[in-house]
């Protein structure tokens, strides 16, 4: 078994059912109910290829991830696996280590102020005359406190949440399946699907490049599966929680995302107004009472899950950089339930100011945040990939051979994978909506190099025995 000693003062608080939903309700967000709208009317009923391919491309990264995971339950996952693929040359180690583990706490801080801006305009659906920023700033401080309580606490309520969603999605899927196959009741059954597939302009109406818009546009949609690798750091059995989110990663991508979205487009017109509200509408189609109201709710708890899951990931990550000197120590004091309150309270806080940011400058310091981070999560994907690529080349066939979780047609699919984002990454540069989130992330991406240059210059270096514990859990693998 695994030594502790990786963990810090962390406490191992998560239990199987903690980690089985984490891993489940990752992959949905709240972009998956309101953001598919947008792929569809763009690419028409071929958004099912835009979100398969998109979706093949984190379930290879998932695969890499776990197989890495499986071996070394650490602290600060992708973080650590970056720092050790580069390590034969000092520098770049740390660069790795430095720019995936700050790119990441990046991407959630600022999903954090986008998931609290969203869940105050789905609350005001049903009192509208409270101010936003008063909502938002209420569901930040309760789960902020839902985090600070312990790991256990996260874990509880990331469990009800991805439950609500999880469920939800199965319900659609099951009576979206009735309807689809005629077995609704005759006087509720109004549609004619093949006619709203494929009457209006037929499965790619606008070509093949719409499509391949919608699959850059999808890329963040799936962000977040990768909790539960770093989630696993305080599971009590980290390894069998990795391989089983793991190896179920390619149905729940099939199902919750290409099966639904496949409903959604069978059901309501893709070039229709209804579309801007696509799961609503489908409910409507179907003749769900209270449709809207239910959506609503589904979609909070959505928002609710991924605000939750951020506060987490963010401050986990950056308990990790700490034990390298790549950020203040000051942030890695935790309390006696092994809860990093510091690093906690900056993501609440960084939070918070760009939620203002959203009401004082919209157009400026948080156009910048949210058209960046999209970007930011394909450059960690690309670096995880990398990773894997260096540290599996290391091992021997035998040592291979006794991972538990294994990267499939190694070292092809793992090219593949590579080649594949960076497509889409040239595939932004060409697309008139998606070239400025390129540059902006291209830009933060270069400030983040800059910043670590100056942080490197000022500090004295942290070394630690940390990156000799973690080699030896490569070499020394779960059997």
């Amino acid at each position: 078994m695994h030594s502790n000693t990786d963990k810090g003062d962390l406490k191992c608080g998560l239990k199987q059912r903690h980690m089985t939903m984490i891993a489940l309700g990752g992959v949905i967000g709240a972009g998956l109910f309101v953001g598919s709208g947008v792929v569809i009317q763009q690419a028409g009923p071929a958004a099912i290829l835009s979100f398969l391919i998109t979706g093949g491309l984190v379930v290879l990264v998932m695969r890499m991830l776990g197989e890495m995971a499986c071996a070394m339950p650490t602290v600060g996952s992708f973080y650590e696996y970056a720092r050790l693929a580069f390590k034969t040359q000092r520098g770049p180690g740390r660069l790795a280590g430095f720019l995936t583990g700050w790119m990441y706490w990046y991407f959630w801080v600022i999903v954090i102020a986008l998931e609290a801006v969203a869940g105050a305009k789905l609350v005001q659906f049903w009192i509208p005359d409270v101010p936003a920023w008063i909502i938002s700033l209420v569901l930040l401080v309760v789960l902020t406190l839902t985090n600070l309580i312990s790991v256990a606490s996260y874990g509880e309520f990331e469990f009800w949440f991805s439950s609500i969603k999880v469920g939800a999605i199965v319900v659609f899927l099951f009576l979206g399946g009735l309807y689809v196959c005629g077995l609704w009741p005759a006087s509720m059954h109004t549609t004619d699907v093949a006619t709203t597939f494929l009457g209006h302009g037929g499965f790619m109406p606008k070509g093949i490049g719409p499509v391949m818009t919608g699959a850059v546009a999808a890329t963040g949609f799936y962000f977040g599966a990768e909790i539960v690798t770093i989630a696993a750091a305080e599971a009590k059995e980290p390894a069998r929680a990795v391989a089983k989110a793991t190896n179920s990663v390619i149905t729940r991508v099939l199902v919750f995302y290409v099966g639904s979205v496949a409903l959604v487009v069978a059901l309501v017109p893709w070039n229709s107004h209804q579309m801007a509200t696509p799961y609503v509408s489908a409910l409507e189609v179907m003749g769900m009472p209270a449709a809207a109201n239910v959506m609503n709710g589904i979609v909070l708890t959505a928002v609710l899950s991924a605000l939750n899951s951020g506060l987490y990931a963010a401050s986990r990550m950056l308990f990790a950089l700490t034990r390298h000197g790549d950020a203040p120590l000051g942030l890695a004091k935790v309390n006696k339930r092994g809860v990093p309150v510091r690093a906690i309270l900056l993501g609440t806080v960084f939070g918070y100011v760009s939620v203002v940011m959203s009401y004082i400058s919209p157009d400026t310091v948080f156009a910048f945040l949210v058209n960046s981070y999209g970007t930011v999560a394909i450059f960690v994907y690309l670096l995880i990939a990398f990773s894997q690529l260096r540290l599996r080349s290391r091992m021997t066939s035998f040592e291979a051979n006794d991972l538990r979780v294994r990267m499939w047609g190694f070292p092809y699919l793992t090219w593949l994978a590579i080649i594949g984002m960076m497509a889409i990454l040239i595939a932004m540069a060409f697309i008139p909506d998606q070239r400025k989130p390129l540059w902006l992330g291209v830009a933060s991406l270069g400030i983040l190099i800059v910043a670590y240059i100056v942080f490197k210059r000022g500090r004295q270096e942290i070394e630690s025995d940390a990156d000799e514990h973690t080699t030896q859990h490569l070499q020394t693998v779960e059997r």
